[in-house]
């Protein structure tokens, strides 16, 4: 499984770092990115799919 964070859509509310700091990072202005390649490992998928689903600006796409 994979994760990206389209920039164009994220608006800084870090409910995906909240809820998953161990597969995002914001930058200094709250933006959201995904860590490294965005690959997640398998324990972390529910909380992968939470994240998006969490996404109130659907920034955040996973790829089974």
């Amino acid at each position: 499984m994979q994760i990206r964070v389209d920039p164009d859509k994220c608006q800084g509310h870090n409910r995906c770092y909240m809820l998953a700091p161990e597969l995002f990072d914001v930058d200094d202005y709250g933006y959201a990115s995904h860590i490294g390649d965005g690959d997640v490992p398998g324990e972390l998928e529910d909380k992968a799919r939470l994240t998006r689903d969490n996404c109130p600006e659907h920034a955040i796409t996973v790829v089974d």
